[in-house]
């Protein structure tokens, strides 16, 4: 008789083991699906970048240190590549950095084109704006679904019993994306 209990307590452990290891590959796949909707958004944003460079070019030939901000901002942007499991907070604080100077250098873009009124009316620099401002969006959203899914697997990371088998196996905890330096002051607006 207690062989037979012995052999249901190593089934059911084996079975926790099993199913435990199983949720964490599962929640790390989520997280790994999550981060590159998170850099497919911002390859977007890189993609768009040369040919908004390119349109104002054509309008603002005399604002070349604004345009060789943009372009080397996406050019260090663009070098920094991470994959899931180089993810730390110093890499990604670094990854951070480089697309909020993108972002610095598009809203320099953004503020020169405003000096030219044929160009704030030309149908190009329009829909390139657009597009741009829903790349910010999807940029937005796939951050905040990167750090829900991050949430969930450090969750089950820490969790009791959880947290032995995820030690037992490797996995570690993952970085949230934060807001940038800065953040939470409102932006002064001078016109």
């Amino acid at each position: 008789m207690k062989k037979w209990i012995w052999i249901a307590v190593v089934v059911i452990v084996a079975i926790f083991i099993f199913s435990s290891y199983n949720g964490f590959v599962s929640k790390e796949e989520a997280v790994n699906t999550a981060w590159s909707n998170v850099e497919t958004q911002y390859q977007r944003r890189s993609d768009l970048i040369p040919n908004l460079v390119n349109t104002v070019k054509g309008y603002a030939a005399h604002e070349s240190q604004t345009l060789e901000s943009v372009t080397e901002a996406r050019s260090k942007a663009t070098s920094i590549n991470l994959t899931v499991d180089e993810l730390t907070p110093e890499t990604l604080a670094a990854y951070q950095q480089a697309q909020g100077e993108v972002r610095s250098a598009l809203g320099r873009l953004i503020a020169v084109a405003e000096q030219y009124p044929d160009l704030k009316a030309n149908q190009n620099f329009i829909e390139l704006q657009a597009q741009l401002e829903g790349t910010e969006n999807r940029i937005s959203v796939a951050r905040k679904a990167f750090n829900e899914e991050a949430q969930r697997y450090n969750t089950a990371v820490r969790r009791f019993p959880g947290n032995l088998i995820a030690g037992l196996f490797g996995f570690a905890r993952k970085p949230y994306f934060e807001a940038a330096e800065g953040t939470d002051a409102a932006p002064e607006v001078q016109i």
